[in-house]
């Protein structure tokens, strides 16, 4: 079923679902909610056997906004949105495929990502990524192979960011990082950031809390993990040779088949 609700009531509804059924919320989780601007509404997917629950809570609240809340299947909120005009009858086909399947909507298509890929890797990232198409920041098929550039078509970005990495073994691999790549003269990030690899089974490495070596870049080259006999994943400047050791920070081993790896193409999320 899907709860459909003003946008004002949300804070007021994930409370609500908090204490009913902390197993599905749990209290540290921020919620995420697919906001339409033109379709004031959005959806929280509950249980049938629970609707009644639900209802019976709005129905008794006092200060008359219950009016404003209503139970509806899935189905049924698709075709109200169906209905808006026709200028975003193609973004609500994406956000329907969203719902449908899980998949991520990718602004422009991946030259090194398939949808298992995108799949797979969307479910392991913060919830607070959840629901956001995904914007190609950097990609070496169309802004050439510099880290230079990298980092300034990063500029002034400020959200997590999403490496992936194929080498010339057709290895793909990369990091999750929750801060864009930057110069920088101490390591940053937080404990958000992982590593993973499809080699050819999706593996993630999540942050072992061994140390706090996330990420740090110079012009040089840009490092991810650390701590033992060299970094979870670098890279050089010119973005052509890289490599991954055993990395302390994720618990991870090397990510390619190869510790050293010569790239093939590289995009960032």
């Amino acid at each position: 079923m899907g709860v459909a609700y003003s946008v004002g009531e949300v804070d007021h509804l994930y409370t609500f679902f908090v204490q009913w059924s902390p197993e599905i919320l749990k209290k540290n989780q921020k919620p995420h909610y697919h906001c339409r601007e033109t379709q004031p509404k959005c959806h929280r997917v509950a249980e049938k056997k629970k609707t009644t629950v639900v209802n019976k809570h709005l129905t008794n609240r006092v200060n008359g906004a219950a009016k404003n809340w209503e139970i509806i299947t899935v189905k049924d909120a698709k075709r109200r949105l169906s209905l808006s005009s026709e200028d975003s009858e193609l973004e609500d086909s994406e956000y329907q495929k969203e719902v449908d399947d899980g998949f991520p909507v990718l602004e422009v298509q991946s030259q090194l990502l398939h949808d298992h890929h995108t799949k797979t890797l969307a479910a392991h990232m913060p919830a607070r990524t959840q629901g956001y198409p995904w914007q190609l920041v950097y990609s070496t098929g169309v802004h050439g192979s510099s880290l230079k550039t990298l980092y300034r078509k990063m500029a002034g970005l400020d959200s997590p960011v999403l490496l992936v990495i194929k080498d010339m073994h057709k290895k793909v691999f990369g990091a999750f990082s929750s801060d864009p790549f930057r110069v920088s003269k101490s390591c940053y990030g937080t404990g958000e950031t992982f590593l993973f690899n499809f080699n050819p089974d999706f593996k993630v490495y999540r942050w072992s809390g061994q140390n706090t070596y996330f990420v740090s870049g110079d012009l040089e080259s840009l490092q991810i993990g650390g701590g033992g006999g060299g970094f979870g994943l670098w890279l050089d400047a010119d973005l052509y040779r890289g490599s991954s050791f055993s990395c302390p920070t994720f618990s991870s081993p090397s990510l390619s088949t190869h510790i050293d790896f010569v790239v093939q193409d590289v995009e960032v999320w």
